[in-house]
């Protein structure tokens, strides 16, 4: 694991607890304060009644008042088994009518008939209400207490909120950090997995999904192997095929070599010079075969197929083989291309197509003696496809060989006679066509005559 970088199960732990614990927090302050509110409205209501209790006992004695309950009847009348009680009543000018002289509890304000407030005794804390009565003469009942038995009941109501849900929370904590780490398991045993493989082993992974997103990775990462796995062995088949192929020429090249070393004549070294100039020119098109048959697997990835114009490209390719044509006493010519012909496809695949083919041709379509050598291309529509076709007039194969023309290495007999190539192109020709999203069809020219191969496009653009 990374320095600093904390497990995903922890993170997720931590993102979904923290939230959670903060939203209990503030809801535990709130309920908290609600209880708060409601028990002292609880113990005030309660000190109130006390305070009424004691003004309906005071009377008008003359022109005095007096408080009718003696200081017995008024302990048990206050009487708390857990808070200490005391009073005070006094009349309109502030005379002390009975009680304690010292308690002091703001009056009530306004037209409210009763006051609530925290005051001070003796350095004691209590809780107090006065009441103003105007019967028989206006006077003031003031009673408090401590507040010990509030407090007490105020802690158990929080702590009785507070515990059961920490409780809660501790156990949902526990119970997500199995969850999360039973869902994480499949991604455990693909980091297991991965950890001990080679790094040859690009088979797929198996990995037991818990989820749809975890499915998703392991389909990603076994889709990404398989890219991999392809492209390691097209590059280890590209290392053989260069290693097979090239070691005839060069070898074929050192004899060459060898041999006019060993020869006096003049005439004998430049006519072996001329040999292993054509095994040279031979060996550099097998490599640029090897190259564009390798790189045709890598652009199935990026490829974008748009509108071309197929009948620009063949006639392009006409006139870029017709002076070979020429020098070789072949008859090259187009039939098709007059109309404009558009399809979906890349230009630069196409082009390697007819190059391939032309190429062929050229090299293999050598008509019966006293024949002229002719090679056509030709463009058609057919069927909504639009068919490009490349055809000459020379011996042909049998039906059984042109399926394997498209084989690597796969030469054939006129190949093979003649000494030419190395049964790249056509395999060439069919990777191409294949990643085109096109078909090719290879045959005989009328009347069985010559070889034909033809490569279908759909119709577009």
């Amino acid at each position: 694991m990374a320095d600093g970088l904390r497990p995903l199960s922890s993170r997720l732990l931590r993102q979904v607890l923290v939230p959670l614990a903060l939203t209990w927090l503030a809801g535990t302050l709130v309920a908290a304060g609600i209880a708060y509110y409601f028990a002292q409205k609880a113990f005030d209501r309660s000190l109130l009644d006390d305070a009424h209790l004691l003004a309906t006992n005071v009377q008008l004695r003359g022109d005095k008042l007096e408080l009718a309950l003696s200081p017995r009847e008024v302990n048990r009348v206050l009487f708390d088994q857990v808070e200490t009680m005391y009073y005070s009543v006094t009349a309109a000018d502030g005379t002390l009518v009975a009680g304690l002289r010292d308690l002091h509890v703001p009056p009530a304000e306004g037209s409210a008939p009763q006051r609530f407030a925290d005051v001070r005794l003796n350095g004691m804390s209590l809780r107090g209400v006065s009441l103003h009565r105007e019967t028989p003469v206006p006077f003031d009942v003031m009673v408090a207490e401590t507040t010990k038995g509030r407090n007490a009941a105020l802690e158990r109501l929080v702590w009785f909120s507070i515990v059961p849900q920490m409780l809660l929370l501790v156990a949902l904590a526990i119970w997500l950090r199995r969850a999360i780490r039973h869902e994480l398991q499949p991604l455990a045993h693909l980091q297991d997995g991965l950890e001990r493989r080679s790094a040859n082993d690009l088979a797929p992974v198996d990995v037991q999904a818990s989820s749809r997103d975890v499915a998703t990775l392991a389909t990603a990462l076994n889709q990404l192997l398989g890219r991999l796995d392809s492209s390691v062995r097209s590059q280890r088949e590209f290392a053989g095929n260069v290693a097979h192929e090239l070691r005839t020429p060069l070898a074929g090249i050192r004899a060459l070599a060898d041999y006019g070393l060993s020869q006096s004549d003049p005439h004998a070294w430049r006519e072996q010079l001329e040999r292993i100039a054509a095994s040279q020119a031979r060996a550099s098109r097998l490599v640029d075969q090897l190259l564009e048959l390798a790189l045709a697997q890598e652009a199935e990835a990026g490829l974008r197929l748009e509108p071309v114009a197929l009948d620009e490209l063949v006639r392009d390719a006409v006139l870029r083989f017709l002076p070979r044509a020429d020098a070789a006493g072949v008859d090259l010519g187009a039939v098709g291309i007059d109309a404009p012909c558009r399809v979906r496809t890349d230009a630069t695949l196409v082009d390697g197509i007819l190059n391939n083919l032309l190429d062929n041709a050229l090299r293999y379509g050598a008509p019966s003696p006293g024949q002229q050598a002719a090679v056509t291309v030709s463009v058609e529509r057919r069927d909504g496809d639009v068919v490009l076709a490349v055809q000459d007039n020379g011996p042909g194969l049998p039906g059984e060989q042109q399926a394997q023309l498209v084989q690597r290495g796969a030469q054939g007999q006129t190949g093979q006679l003649l000494g030419q190539g190395a049964g790249f192109g056509l395999a060439l020709v069919s990777q191409y066509a294949q990643l085109l999203d096109a078909r090719m069809v290879l045959g005989s020219g009328p009347e069985g005559r010559g070889w034909r191969c033809a490569i279908h496009f759909h119709a577009g653009g």
